[in-house]
């Protein structure tokens, strides 16, 4: 089933709907069904909106205002229902304009910084090429190279965005690191008209982070504020909510290691990011049947990060296109367009991923559903075949064991029954020493309450529950049957994490035919 954009009528997800006011960050942060929602329309731009001949979006354009990130947490998810004319009227052209805040930008640069004041109220000054630091924090190793990962970051950013590095040569920012929110207030370094915010907060080129209790979660905020800052910079903005938001929780979740900085990290075990807690924050969000469709997490209005929830969505966003190998192209395009902030920017996204929605809305599912510490996103993406119907003749497949589902491209008429039979051989793990199984799985390790490596089946195709039906699996072993209550693809795997898959090796031989005597 497709999932709903502007325009179409909403089911159990709304399209949460924003005007553009700022934002902070902050927040650490059985399989209930996603919310659900039907097919999107046909149309090639939201309501409200026009797209010049080229794709782009009509708007004026003004980089001399920085915008801003804000306080992190995301609105309420409880589910509405409008009608699609009331979302049509409730969506006015938005406008890609920087947000100026009233009296903190003239704050930040009607006078220098007085150092004696500063110094007087117990706050030191951390010196770096691209960061100044302020902070009331003892010295300590954890602390004085903070100005150094951030100059590390600067190159990581830069590549990643694509800048030249020699543009970045002169950037600096002033930055904030706060235990004793006073002493900053009285020394001049905590305007009081910055809006609230709950851990961290961009403005232009200043930045302020409250202290974490873990080292990891304080580097992480800091590099989450630095690339909005150098998305401001450099890109002219840093899109709408989920996308700005995304990628600074993207790049910034790292590795920190031999003086060595790895950005744009997946980490494999929640003691490698210590208070981070996006993975965590999904899967409790999924269990307690809170997950949030992708439609719903790319209309995140600027209001939605006042909560921790959306900071882990939006990372789990980008990181799915990111890694995604069918759509990791047509999501980096939008480095190029992150000046618009508007709904322009999601719309466009939206069209160029509208033929494959279908699939992305799947993989999305299964994505969150089975969210957990190292999942492969680039193996468990499925490669699309050609589908042609299973006729009379038996058909003979490989089902590689290190990739998640992959389609026989065999399609099953509603109420048929086929037979399948597995042979072979395959690699589960390679430490200590190799695994070997076969597709009845290895009984002495079980994974979801099934054997591992267990041949695994599922009808998969358009459905009205809004779940995935990729999750309607069913354990076939070395020989099985499947009944399919409703059309679809024949979708195979084995029983594995998203987690194990790179370790694995081999293939299983599967023998698929009809019995039905259709």
């Amino acid at each position: 089933m497709y999932l709903p954009w502007p325009g179409s009528r909403l089911s159990l997800s709304i399209l949460l709907l924003a005007g553009v006011v700022v934002a902070g960050c902050g927040g650490q942060g059985s399989s209930p069904a996603p919310q659900s929602s039907p097919p999107p329309t046909k149309k090639k731009s939201a309501p409200g909106r026009r797209v010049t001949s080229d794709g782009s979006a009509q708007r004026a354009e003004n980089k001399s205002s920085p915008v801003v990130s804000q306080p992190a947490s995301p609105p309420s998810v409880e589910p509405v229902e409008p009608v699609a004319d009331e979302v049509a009227q409730a969506t006015p052209p938005r406008s890609a304009l920087p947000v100026r805040i009233p009296g903190l930008h003239e704050a930040l640069h009607a006078v220098a910084l007085d150092e004696e004041r500063i110094q007087a109220h117990g706050i030191r000054k951390l010196s770096g090429k691209h960061l100044t630091l302020y902070s009331d924090l003892p010295p300590r190793p954890e602390i004085e190279e903070l100005p150094g990962i951030f100059d590390a970051a600067i190159s990581q950013w830069a590549a990643y965005f694509q800048v030249p590095v020699a543009a970045t040569a002169e950037w600096h920012i002033v930055g904030r690191l706060m235990k004793d929110k006073a002493r900053f207030q009285k020394a001049g370094l905590l305007p009081e008209s910055l809006p609230p915010f709950g851990h961290g907060f961009n403005y232009g080129d200043h930045l302020w982070v409250y202290d974490q209790e873990t080292d990891y979660y304080r580097r992480h905020l800091l590099l989450h504020e630095g690339t909005h800052g150098f998305m401001q910079k450099f890109l002219g903005g840093s899109g709408p909510a989920w996308y700005r938001e995304g990628m600074a929780e993207l790049l910034a979740t790292h590795r920190w290691a031999n003086g060595k900085l790895q950005m744009k990290y997946s980490p494999r075990d929640r003691k490698e990011t210590p208070g981070w807690g996006r993975i965590k924050i999904i899967k409790d969000e999924v269990a307690a049947g809170r997950g949030v469709m992708l439609s719903k997490v790319l209309r995140f209005p600027p209001t939605a990060h006042r909560q921790v929830q959306p900071y882990a969505w939006c990372w789990a966003a980008t990181t799915f296109f990111e890694n995604h190998p069918r759509y990791q192209q047509r999501f980096h395009q939008l480095k190029t367009e992150a000046a618009e902030v508007g709904d322009l920017f999601s719309d466009r996204f939206y069209q160029r991923l509208e033929d494959d929605w279908p699939a992305v809305r799947d993989q999305w599912q299964w994505f969150v559903l089975n969210m957990e510490y190292g999942f492969d996103v680039k193996r468990e993406a499925i490669d699309p075949r050609p589908v042609m119907p299973l006729g009379d003749k038996v058909v003979e497949v490989e089902i590689l064991a290190d990739r998640g589902w992959q389609s026989t491209g065999l399609e099953l008429a509603a109420g048929s029954q086929v037979e399948i039979v597995a042979s072979g051989r395959y690699q589960l793990a390679a430490d200590p020493e190799p695994w070997w199984c076969e597709a009845n799985g290895i009984t002495i390790h079980y994974y979801r309450g099934r054997p591992l490596g267990a041949l695994m089946a599922a009808v998969n195709g358009p459905n009205t529950t809004g779940l995935t039906r990729l999750a309607g699996l069913q354990v076939i072993g070395a020989a099985g049957s499947v009944t399919t209550a409703q059309g679809g693809v024949l979708f195979l795997r084995i029983n594995e994490s998203g987690a194990g898959l790179s370790d694995n090796k081999g293939t299983c031989r599967v023998s698929i035919k009809r019995t039905d005597g259709s």
